[in-house]
């Protein structure tokens, strides 16, 4: 039996190949190619050829046990983490295999968010694609740089979407309890994370990406008990940098890639570089970390 990752990887591979070919190649295959198939769950993809600094990244580095902690010496905390490429954390939505090969200009497959993006965009809440609901949401992904832009309700689309209502008020539901003391905030519902000190955002909102299906991140109340700047996984020798870790082998750090992907994380809180390095700044040793709801699909 194929794995789903080996799977995945060979599904990768056809798009490279299928997006290396020549426009006129890709006009002629379209010509004669015939509709695309029904799909209730398509496999999806990255909707765009990958490069050095927007790789397909399918696991993470993540840490799934506890680590050996120790006290960094100052002068290895006087070391940054190397920054990433350009272009690490362009939006890249995750599309159908049919519609990123075919390069349709507006999607007929119904997305995985349908109804959240139906209901966000105040379109008629069906759960099925229409040439009203792709152009409304194609715009939207225009003006938010989403890439491509074909109309598909994936989950970068679903997640920007979070993100712009979350801005404002991320805690206007009250699911995050309110503490004198600093709260960092862990919603796995919406994929956000925040700090906040009593009513007071302090830090974010930012989009992020928790657990997947057997590996969640544990809800609930957790401390964070050791932080170490440049650490590395014991187990996939990657590199995390600004871990701080709350609760065994689970820890906030930044990813070198997209923390888009449809896969999670081994149960960590994966940030882009940026806030991450923020977030070092924001909490410390001792801080308390509150985890609820569900990521889609676990």
């Amino acid at each position: 039996m194929i794995s789903r990752g080996i799977a995945r990887q060979g599904a990768a591979a056809l798009l490279a190949a299928a997006l290396a070919l020549p426009a006129a190649g890709i006009a002629a295959a379209s010509a004669v190619s015939p509709a695309p198939p029904a799909l209730h769950e398509p496999e999806l993809v990255p909707g765009v050829p990958p490069g050095p600094a927007q790789p397909w990244q399918i696991d993470t580095p993540d840490q799934m046990l506890p680590p050996k902690t120790y006290t960094p010496t100052k002068r290895e905390d006087a070391v940054e983490p190397r920054d990433a490429a350009p272009g690490t954390y362009d939006l890249i939505e995750y599309v159908p295999l049919y519609d990123a090969v075919s390069k349709v200009a507006c999607s007929k497959q119904t997305g995985p968010y349908q109804r959240q993006v139906e209901r966000w965009l105040k379109l008629e809440v069906d759960g099925k694609q229409s040439a009203a609901d792709c152009k409304a949401i194609r715009a939207f992904q225009v003006k938010h740089e989403i890439k491509p832009a074909i109309g598909f309700a994936g989950p970068v689309t679903w997640s920007t979407m979070m993100l712009i209502s979350a801005r404002k008020n991320p805690n206007a539901a009250k699911k995050c309890p309110v503490r004198s003391y600093k709260v960092a905030c862990v919603d796995l519902n919406r994929q956000l994370t925040w700090v906040q000190k009593g009513s007071k955002v302090v830090f974010g909102p930012v989009p992020m990406r928790s657990g997947r299906k057997g590996h969640v991140t544990r809800k609930g109340w957790h401390t964070i008990y050791w932080r170490h700047k440049n650490h590395v996984s014991t187990l996939y020798h990657q590199p995390m940098p600004y871990a701080q870790f709350f609760d065994g082998g689970e820890a906030f750090h930044a990813v070198y890639g997209s923390i888009y992907t449809t896969v999670g994380s081994m149960g960590c809180v994966n940030l882009e570089l940026a806030d991450a390095r923020t977030l070092w700044g924001v909490l410390k040793k001792g801080d308390h970390v509150y985890v609820w709801g569900r990521r889609t699909g676990t």
